[in-house]
């Protein structure tokens, strides 16, 4: 499944990899691509949008 969600308060390449860190937790395959510049969060997973979203929350960066 191919995601893009919106990270408003991602600002930096340090939070990119945090948000990385965390999906990759919960899906080690996933293949993630996360750009401070433009707040979007782009995944390819086998995991529900809602697992997502949840893990991203639970590590501040909860997605719009």
């Amino acid at each position: 499944m191919s995601l893009q969600l919106t990270v408003p308060n991602m600002a930096c390449d340090a939070c990119a990899k945090n948000i990385t860190n965390a999906i990759k937790a919960l899906d080690t395959q996933a293949t993630v691509a996360a750009d401070p510049k433009t707040k979007q969060v782009n995944i390819e997973t086998e995991t529900d949008e809602t697992s997502i979203r949840e893990v991203l929350k639970q590590a501040g960066y909860p997605a719009t």
